[in-house]
């Protein structure tokens, strides 16, 4: 799945504000970036087309809010990304690839990681809470 500029602010917003309408989106996106209401609404409805927003109709408007959650999302499109270059010989390019891009993060950064592989170890192992 490929995400335009626009399609990721849409959703950075819904993600933060929970639900609203082309008007409302309109109106704070555009302070940002010169955009129509038409081409709000036709990326609210690719958006929702792809499964990645659900939709309420209230009076003659749409409310609109996200489907997924950030974390999910940006999980599918790094595996996305990822699938496109593995290959049958290369099971650990993704691994090498995390690996490269954490020497961008600071401590803080790595000992969070480091927090979130544990937690996830323990869920895996039956013993979260």
């Amino acid at each position: 799945m490929v995400l335009g500029e626009l399609e990721k602010l849409v959703l950075n917003y819904l993600w933060q504000e929970g639900e609203a309408d082309v008007k409302q989106i309109h109106a704070i996106l555009s302070q940002e970036r010169q955009s129509s209401l038409n081409t709000i609404q036709s990326t609210l409805e690719r958006l929702y087309k792809k499964k990645l927003l659900s939709r309420s109709k209230q009076g003659h408007a749409y409310q609109y809010r996200a489907r997924v959650e950030r974390e999910e999302l940006i999980a599918q499109l790094i595996k996305d990304v990822a699938s496109d270059f593995k290959t049958s010989r290369d099971e650990t390019g993704l691994m090498a690839a995390f690996v490269s891009l954490s020497s961008e993060l600071s401590m803080e950064d790595l000992n969070q990681l480091e927090h979130i592989i544990e937690q996830r170890r323990l869920q895996d192992n039956g013993l979260s809470k």
